[in-house]
């Protein structure tokens, strides 16, 4: 008699996965969105769903709102991976909605897209049709800026909600549900910090690593897990990176005062040193476009524009080819011509704008579109720049009537702005002349 055969051990769920949201009050994070009266939390209690983008960081909840809505509308979950997909994948989305609106049940779709930012213009264009004749509600995430990485028709069909990385109490408050349901031993408060650092707002990473050290402690049979045995298991990634410690912020302050100070054996030392060290690059990426529109500026523009390059070559390298890029960037910026001119100018006009009060645009600088604005002077005696000598309105005021011309840009002596200050002061002597 041949024996029965043993039901096969059910497929380990990943705990991500056992601890993602049944339901919106589960939801940890994001409560600009999804809090009482919130724009998504509307959403969703009206019964009807829409299009949408949802931008933000990794390990902030896009995938979990798109199948929470999908759930909420009773809707089939369609997901696709901008990544490993493609024109393929979207036609075999349009059957299956088409098949589910045309079904028995009449059953609507959601078309979800990681990463759609990934997707070229066509690819995106192909979704357009269906989005519009109400098809499948379409339901984009991505890490990146829509307004540059989305189509503008698309975009314009979607509305675009931003998620924030989550705050460390609320990463404190997942580890205490993973605790909850016995997936994670104890853990003492310095090793609970390091944790919250390095996960640095992902609930995904968290999770993974959390994950991870069960695994750890359960080989070891440890019932509690400590700042110590920590570092061990993870290495020494994790032993030296700090996010949000002292010493991650004094090395991006190192950084920053190398390339301010023009030294780039130090800033590319600074730079490898947080790289190993565990740092994003991403973030350090983003640091680089910050020094090099504050310390640079217009003494060289074209330090922004290789910055904004560097990113995104890692973006499409990704560590650690992306990472020499990141070099080049840093190298350049520390050897370029320094000015803070714009950052200062900037700085001055905020703060002005703050204090004063909201003084009305002069006529003769108003748009006058129809003939009752111009009946009322809009734009009476405006003088059109190019129809001037050397296509400058000497004399012009571009100031609120009454109001004193403050000097908010001084441009440096150095790099092009030298030039820029020699030409300001041209025209600024024919202001001059011309007013008397």
């Amino acid at each position: 008699m041949a024996s029965a055969s043993r039901p096969s051990a059910a497929p380990h769920q990943p705990l991500p996965e056992r601890l993602r949201p049944k339901t919106l009050g589960e939801v940890v994070g994001q409560q600009q969105l999804l809090g009482e009266g919130m724009p998504l939390r509307i959403a969703f209690e009206s019964g009807r769903p829409h299009s949408c983008i949802l931008w933000g960081p990794p390990g902030t909840g896009k995938t979990t709102i798109a199948r929470l809505m999908a759930d909420a509308f009773d809707a089939q979950f369609i997901a696709i991976s901008a990544v490993l997909g493609g024109v393929k994948e979207i036609r075999e989305a349009v059957e299956r909605a088409t098949i589910a609106r045309d079904g028995l049940e009449q059953r609507g779709t959601i078309v979800f897209v990681d990463e759609v930012h990934r997707f070229n213009k066509s690819q995106q264009d192909a979704f357009l049709p269906h989005v519009e004749s109400g098809l499948f509600t379409f339901i984009g995430a991505t890490t990146e800026n829509p307004s540059f990485e989305v189509n503008s028709a698309l975009l314009s069909r979607a509305a675009v909600y931003v998620l924030q990385p989550l705050g460390e109490a609320e990463l404190r408050q997942i580890v205490a549900r993973a605790q909850a349901i016995d997936a994670v031993p104890a853990i003492e408060d310095k090793a609970l910090d390091r944790l919250i650092a390095y996960a640095d707002g992902d609930a995904r990473r968290l999770l993974n690593t959390l994950e991870t050290l069960a695994v750890a402690a359960q080989q070891e049979k440890l019932a509690r897990i400590d700042d110590a045995w920590l570092v061990r298991v993870l290495g020494e990634r994790m032993r030296r990176y700090d996010k949000g410690g002292d010493q991650f912020y004094d090395s991006i302050s190192a950084l920053h005062k190398s390339v301010r100070g023009s030294d780039p054996d130090a800033a590319l030392y600074w730079l490898v040193r947080m790289l190993d060290g565990g740092a994003e690059p991403r973030y350090m990426a983003r640091r680089l476009v910050r020094m090099a529109s504050e310390d640079i500026g217009l003494a060289d523009p074209r330090a922004l524009r290789l910055a904004l390059d560097a990113a995104e070559v890692y973006e499409r390298l990704g560590s650690p080819e992306g990472e020499l890029a990141l070099a080049e960037c840093v190298v350049y910026l520390a050897v370029a011509p320094k000015s803070n001119a714009v950052y200062t100018a900037y700085n001055q006009a905020r703060a002005f704008v703050k204090q004063d009060g909201t003084r009305p645009v002069p006529m003769h600088l108003r748009n006058a579109p129809t003939k009752l604005m111009k009946s009322l002077d809009y734009g009476k005696n405006y003088r059109y720049a190019h129809d001037e000598e050397d296509g400058f309105a000497a004399g012009e005021r571009y100031f609120p009537d009454g109001m004193d011309e403050p000097q908010f840009y001084r441009p440096v002596p150095r790099g092009l702005e030298l030039k820029i200050g020699e030409k300001l002061a041209a025209l600024r002597e024919k202001n001059r002349q011309q007013r008397g």
